[in-house]
């Protein structure tokens, strides 16, 4: 089930799926240790003798965030109880504290008595072993902890805290978990569980004929009973309407920080490129790590989750967020590439959110050789991503700081990472993680790196090495000419493949990554051989029914939804469908071929979810969201086609003023 709220302040990240349900807590490193695992932290409602959880089907549920904010703003209702809640949930921007306010509505006119039931499965740091779940009678409220992880969990409703509590065993020799005690409306007050734990907490309410009442709800985060304690007195010392208050307030000022204006983009486009602004930060740790998703449902697949940092993910975030104007969040980016690169001068497949290394199924051998396992584009493009950050900020201290560390060491990689015959870079996986060989799209890549490389090299007055970095990247674009695009076709290859006999195959499937030959500057958006290739992209990779939208390349595998691969080549994907929205935009000449970059914009957001969140890919025949979401890549790719659709309309504008 996909993920329809995020939030977080970049050391808390908490997801809700569909049915409002806590699956995700990551804490303190967002994409690092999952508190909970996928596992479901459930609602439920107990009233006139009846209990449901509000994921039940007999529930309708809308789920949203407050305008340009981090705070969620979502309602469940429940005719056959006359119930309905409004829920508000968030976490504060510094202190690593969780609220929620539940303000609950009788619609039968009657004085009612209403229990609230919430339930809390916690696998502390990743593994169910040695977990403990206590009532702290002291506070009023239970804890959960292990080691230096501490989660107390309190609330408030008419000046009354929990009513009932409850701590057990779950998936354990049978038991099925504590939150089962909660559905006749009673907990039995057992103050302490250990091992594979769980926990269930109720408050009473009574809202009058037709009336509302509200309940505060909250987990404070720490490393000890101390710092717990003080987020709980923190709390009720300034209560929760205050501290929501702060909270969007401080969120509104973050995504209005640069003033822009959007011209004849749609309130609904506006309020989309400020919503992935803000999704793409609760995706980012304060150490600097981009994840690429946390949605822990993509568990259910391989046993693996997207809760990586790619760099090639995550420079491409940073370049749109810089563009956005956040240097804030991509200068700790740039900091940490530098933190990991090899000594050899390139980041290997993917990294956890602290640094270490990333799990992978790139091998170190195969058939009898020893190969690198990198995606060098992933190399290519942090230089790339860094460039841009220079053209905009000029920050020089911070330039030179990394220039020994990180900017000559990954430019005399992709030097010397070079056929010397060909001049191409050696195979090395492409994006899609999927194929080894020689790409378009890494080429292009390592062009862009490698004159960002040369632009840095100049600026230091390290002349010599300009000079190699400039002239390695004339020779790669002078062998894509060469090897990489096919006069029979008219159009770039996907990339080619290094064969035995000293001859290299080629790969004509259509890609959607070949937008790469204009994005990092190898080739301009104008170029006749670009526009064939794009025009060739559009044509055969658009999926032909009423969704639309553009496949990753011909019979794409992966979450494949149709054998129809003449009239669905693949899954739309939110991010190729875009890359067409940034050539649109980079080559129009006028008004009418701007106009097919506003309408892909349009097409974003029209399958995006109603949260505001963009998955990975679209269902090509209902249009449902497919694989995890919200996608970091997703969000951060709409802000960059917005930020090149409003960059072109001025320039196309200057005329007429």
């Amino acid at each position: 089930m996909p993920r329809d709220i995020a939030i977080g302040n970049g050391s808390m990240l908490i997801n809700f799926d569909r049915g409002l349900n806590m699956r995700d807590l990551y804490y303190p490193v967002v994409g690092l240790d999952n508190h909970i695992l996928g596992h479901h932290n459930r609602l439920g409602v107990w009233v006139d003798g009846i209990f449901s959880w509000i994921d039940d089907d007999l529930w309708s549920r809308r789920a949203g965030y407050r305008k340009n904010s981090l705070v969620t703003q979502v309602e469940a209702v429940n005719n056959n109880l006359g119930i309905s809640l409004e829920i508000t949930d968030a976490v504060h921007y510094r202190k690593d504290l969780y609220i929620k306010k539940v303000r609950i509505t009788d619609t039968t006119g009657k004085n009612r008595e209403v229990r609230l039931f919430f339930t809390h499965d916690l696998s502390i740091n990743q593994t169910d072993v040695g977990d403990t779940a206590i009532y702290d009678p002291s506070r009023d409220c239970i804890c959960h902890y292990k080691r230096d992880r501490y989660f107390l969990i309190n609330g408030r409703t008419g000046g009354q805290g929990i009513y009932q509590y409850a701590m057990g065993i779950k998936r354990f020799k049978g038991a099925e978990g504590t939150w089962k005690d909660a559905e006749d409306g009673l907990l039995e007050q057992s103050p302490v569980a250990h091992g594979s734990v769980d926990s269930v907490i109720s408050f009473r309410c009574n809202p009058k004929e037709g009336g509302t009442v509200s309940l505060d709800y909250w987990i404070a985060a720490g490393a000890n009973i101390k710092e717990v304690r003080r987020g709980n007195k923190y709390i009720l010392e300034n209560g929760a309407e205050k501290i929501f208050d702060d909270i969007e307030a401080y969120w509104s000022a973050w995504v209005y920080k640069k003033g822009r204006g959007f011209a004849d983009l749609t309130d609904e486009v506006k309020d989309m490129y400020h919503r992935s602004l803000l999704l793409i930060r609760t995706q980012t740790d304060n150490g600097g790590a981009i994840l690429a998703a946390n949605d822990s449902d993509v568990l259910t697949y391989h046993r693996d989750h997207y809760s990586y940092m790619w760099t090639r993910d995550g420079a491409l975030v940073a370049y749109a967020m810089d563009v956005a104007g956040y240097p804030e969040i991509t200068e700790k980016f740039y900091q940490l590439c530098a933190d990991i690169i090899t000594e050899g001068g390139y980041f290997l497949h993917k990294y956890n959110s602290d640094g270490t290394l990333g799990s992978s199924w790139h091998p170190w051998f195969r058939d009898g050789e020893v190969q690198i396992p990198l995606q060098e584009d992933e190399t290519a493009l942090v230089l790339f991503a860094l460039g841009h950050y220079y053209s905009i900020y000029r920050n020089l201290e911070f330039i030179e700081s990394l220039y020994p560390r990180l900017i000559t060491k990954a430019a005399d990689f992709l030097v010397a990472y070079r056929d010397p015959v060909t001049k191409l870079p050696l195979p090395s996986f492409d994006l899609w993680e999927e194929r080894r060989g020689i790409f378009s799209f890494t080429s292009a890549a390592v062009y862009g790196g490698l004159k960002a490389a040369a632009f840095f090299a100049e600026t230091f007055n390290d002349l010599r090495a300009a000079a190699k970095y400039g002239q390695a990247a004339s020779e790669v674009r002078s062998a894509m000419e060469k090897y990489l695009f096919c006069p029979e076709l008219g159009r770039f290859l996907r990339g080619v493949y290094p064969c035995k006999d000293g001859t290299l195959e080629k790969d004509t499937t259509l890609d959607s990554s070949l937008y790469g030959i204009f994005e990092f500057g190898a080739f301009t958006p104008e170029d006749s051989r670009v526009v064939n290739t794009m025009n060739a992209v559009i044509e055969q990779l658009w999926v032909k029914t009423e969704v639309g939208g553009i496949a990753r390349y011909v019979n794409d595998y992966y979450f494949k939804k149709s054998d129809d691969i003449e009239n669905v080549p693949g899954n739309p994907w939110v991010i190729c469908t875009l890359w067409m929205a940034e050539w649109f935009a980079d080559a129009a000449k006028d008004s009418e071929g701007l106009a097919k970059c506003r309408d892909i914009i349009n097409w974003a957001v029209r399958y995006a979810l109603d949260s505001g969140v963009f998955a990975e890919q679209v269902h090509p025949y209902t249009g449902e969201d497919l694989s995890v979401s919200p996608l970091t890549w997703s969000h951060a790719t709409f802000v960059l086609a917005v930020e090149k659709y409003l960059y072109k309309y001025r320039q196309l504008e200057k005329p007429l003023n």
